[in-house]
């Protein structure tokens, strides 16, 4: 018996026993390529002299990729999103796979420790597919304007794109089929549909298309029936749909399946697959089933015949290759049937943990030695296979290598959001914690884990480490804090504290790495002190004391020096607009006193802080707000100095970073709620000399700088992911230079440029505001300048719409002082 959906759905369910759904006529396509002009000659040479052309499956590999023309350029991806399937590209000679990451997809040469990054989505990627000959990839994106790519795996680049998404919403699972030329979509929108697309007409309409109903259950997977290119199934946890693509059309049945089919539980549906032999299906559930499809009486689709129960355990993966069927399950084992569902051979002592994903080697098994482990069933046979890779929910990567080779593990990543990174401050070394609790340390030139340390029941935060290189200082989401030996990640007793019971946000050390301090939600900040021990040669990790120094969410904790002196000062800014120094001087034991605290801002909400380099014999602060602004602020007096326009990327730096420099050069490298920048230093408003590349759209984190500033590294918090940027200041430059010199690049900002009436009107009151300063009634002649005073300022605000507040006018200056401070019109 086949559920053939409710009554009450309209028409077309009345009809008769499909849904059917109304698509692109087949015929009219065939019809459409016929009346297309055939390529002339010279288009045939251009298409054989272009790389997709003449590529070979090495030359990926082999290929470097060209970083000069971009300022920002990601190089490398540490992480990996465990939910989406691994893919096996390669492992005759060179081990390649494919996986993704944040909005990138990975092609990751492991022979070479190579990577290349698949560019080109706005948004965190959703479903990633391989057609079976491993030429064609497919990538979709759930951003606010997704996208479809199709990409070259030789050469990696994107041969095919479908614009602002192929269906309503984001594609939640793609499929090639056999030969490549059709690929399928399901959507993730309220109302789901399936596409097929003929890609390589390069045409931008489906073929076929079924729209479904909701009560079929939310359907999340995919994939064509290899032996025909016009069946298709999908599944949810709770009903298989086939599809068959008719002239014109693209039906669809879903037969009925629940426990009193078969009068025992099925359990939740998972991954499904067309049998090799006839027209059979399986579908692999939570109780260890599998479900047997095949055409009954009924021809026009198919029923649950049979319900095999292969194990007790959840089956998680569902897969074959040759003519063996393949499961793999939650406690990490993957087992091989025949097609008469006899268990031949399986893999248990991988000690791995659910998997995730099996893909299996193009290349043909090698001809039966005594390497190959025996078959379950038949004596003295051996068990021939592929060789395969396979991925897990703990984001772990493995390649089995058949005959006779154990698993050699691949990735080991973090499978929990990752928002604690930091560089070490003399060498080519990154620590990366996530709330998984594992703390890697690794050589991000190498790419070899130098040292790792996993705590079971706690959360990292943050980590920082300490300036001279000796210490790793990590705040965890319970509010302890941790000082660890930099190369060996071990620590004393001593060096544990838990002074809070709320997350630790921030955590910095000293410049002469004998202060520590640290923040956290509880809008407190606690400082502790490296002391020498008058009986031992050894330091010791010393409270100095703690204050709630904030009433909102503190946003930067921030050491410095005083002005002519080693001294440390310690600054925090928080949301509550107030900059607050503490006095660590203080005699007052376990007590950390307010030495200052001013209102920086009056309506804008600061958002972050750094030093700004010594570019002038005055030093400063720099601050950014929520309304695009960056200040200067006075070191010592704090007195905002300077106001200018910041970076302007839809939302607000959220943390900003001086990479080193020399004393002539400095640039500023920032992240904002999703994208990362840099910007040329000194700070002058222009809005061409920074810009920003979105690199991870589900929100970033953090942002660290390499010792030498060649990179920057951005962690994407909830996706798990770090990115490694390669900076290139001279191409920043070379785009600032396009806006225009001098003036110019501000005029572009009025609106009409500089010949339009904005323009215009501000030049008629800027010597409106001289004639009112040497008197309107007068009759002496008129001193006409290039600059008015500082006190004629607000007027001149106030006349074009702003309204500066009583606290933002300049100081009144003196008669004798009038003509002479003021503001210059160029």
């Amino acid at each position: 018996m086949s559920y053939r959906g409710p009554k009450e759905h309209g028409p077309l369910a009345s009809e008769g026993r499909e849904y059917n759904d109304g698509g692109r006529d087949y015929d009219e396509g065939l019809r459409s390529r016929e009346e297309e002009e055939p390529f002339d000659e010279p288009e045939k040479d251009k298409a054989k002299t272009s790389k997709v052309y003449t590529a070979a499956d090495t030359l990926l590999a082999t290929e470097e990729s060209s970083m000069g023309t971009h300022a920002l350029s990601p190089d490398w991806s540490f992480g990996i999103n465990y939910t989406l399937p691994v893919f096996n590209l390669q492992d005759r000679d060179q081990l390649v796979i494919l996986y993704a990451g944040a909005h990138v997809g990975v092609i990751y040469n492991h022979t070479s420790t190579s990577q290349h990054l698949l560019q080109g989505h706005g948004g965190p990627i959703s479903c990633l597919c391989m057609s079976e000959d491993r030429r064609w990839l497919g990538t979709a994106d759930n951003g606010r304007e997704p996208l479809l790519i199709i990409w070259d795996s030789y050469t990696g680049i994107p041969v095919h794109t479908l614009f602002n998404g192929p269906t309503e919403g984001s594609v939640i699972a793609l499929a090639f089929s056999k030969d490549a030329k059709y690929l399928a979509t399901l959507g993730g929108g309220e109302q789901q549909c399936v596409h097929i697309w003929d890609w390589t007409n390069e045409q931008d309409t489906p073929l076929w298309v079924a729209n479904l109903y909701s009560e079929l259950g939310f359907q999340s997977y995919i994939i064509f029936n290899p032996g025909d290119s016009t069946e298709l199934l999908s599944n949810s946890d709770s009903q298989v749909l086939f599809y068959k693509a008719t002239e014109g059309n693209l039906e669809y049945i879903a037969p009925y399946l629940n426990d009193k089919s078969f009068n025992q539980s099925v359990g939740s549906l998972g991954q499904s697959l067309f049998h090799w032999r006839g027209q059979q299906a399986l579908t692999a559930t939570s109780a260890g089933n599998l479900v047997l499809w095949d055409e009954g009486e009924d021809a026009a689709g198919r029923n649950a015949i049979k319900l095999l129960p292969l194990q007790r355990e959840a089956i998680t993966v569902l897969t074959s290759t040759d003519r063996w069927i393949v499961t793999g399950d939650v406690l990490g084992h993957i087992k091989f049937y025949d097609e008469n569902f006899r268990l031949m051979s399986w893999y248990s002592d991988f000690s791995l943990d659910a998997i995730a994903s099996i893909s299996f080697s193009k290349d043909a098994a090698p001809e039966p030695s005594q390497d190959y482990p025996e078959s379950c069933i038949l004596a003295d046979q051996p068990f021939v296979s592929r060789s395969f890779v396979v991925s897990t929910v703990r984001a772990t990567v493995v390649h089995v290598k058949t005959p006779g080779g154990g698993p050699q593990t691949l990735l080991r990543e973090h499978c929990a959001p990752l928002h604690a990174v930091a560089c070490h401050p003399r060498r080519p070394i990154l620590a990366m914690g996530s709330h998984s609790g594992i703390l890697k340390v690794c050589d991000y030139n190498t790419k070899l884990t130098l040292a790792s340390r996993v705590y079971e029941s706690e959360r990292i935060q943050c980590l920082i480490f300490d300036p001279q290189g000796f210490y790793v200082a990590v705040g965890f989401a319970s509010g302890a804090v941790h000082i660890l030996d930099a190369s060996s990640l071990h620590s004393n007793a001593e060096d544990c504290f838990h002074f809070s019971d709320n997350s630790i946000t921030h955590i910095t050390f000293s410049l002469d790495s004998m202060y520590l301090a640290t923040a956290d939600t509880g809008k407190a900040v606690t400082v502790f002190h490296l002391h020498s021990s008058p009986r031992s040669t050894t330091q010791q990790w010393q409270l100095v004391g703690r204050h709630i120094s904030h009433y909102k969410p503190i946003r930067e904790l921030l050491f410095g020096v005083h002005l002519d002196s080693t001294r440390p000062r310690l600054l925090s800014l928080a949301m509550d607009r107030r900059l607050v120094e503490y006095d660590l001087d203080s005699s007052m034991e376990q007590q950390l006193l307010v030495l200052s605290a001013e209102r920086v801002e009056q309506s804008a909400v600061p958002q972050c802080m750094t030093w700004y380099p010594p570019l002038s014999t005055e030093r400063f602060l720099l601050t950014a707000s929520d309304q695009h602004k960056m200040k200067l602020l006075n070191s010592t007096t704090n007195m905002c100095r300077k106001t200018l326009l910041g970076p302007t990327y839809e939302s607000p730096v959220q943390k900003m970073v001086v990479l080193p420099g020399s004393s002539y050069t400095y640039y500023l490298a920032f992240i904002t709620k999703d994208k990362v920048g840099l910007q040329i230093l000194p700070l002058d408003g222009n809005p061409y000399s920074s810009l920003a590349v979105v690199c991870h759209p589900g929100g970033v984190s953090q942002l660290v700088c390499s010792f030498d500033g060649r990179f920057v590294f951005t962690s994407g918090g909830a996706d798990g992911t770090v990115l490694r940027w390669r900076i290139n200041p001279h191409a920043l430059q070379a785009t600032a230079a396009l806006g225009g010199s001098h003036l110019d690049p501000f005029y572009a900002l009025l609106e009409g440029g500089r010949g339009g009436t904005l323009c215009r009107e501000m030049e008629d009151l800027f010597y409106y505001c001289q004639l009112r300063h040497q008197g309107i009634d007068s009759m002496a002649p008129r001193q006409v300048s290039t600059s008015i005073p500082l006190t004629e300022v607000p007027f001149l605000m106030r006349a074009l719409g702003f309204f500066p507040s009583e606290q933002e006018h300049p100081p009144r200056a003196s008669p004798s002082e009038q003509g002479v401070t003021g503001i210059g019109l160029q």
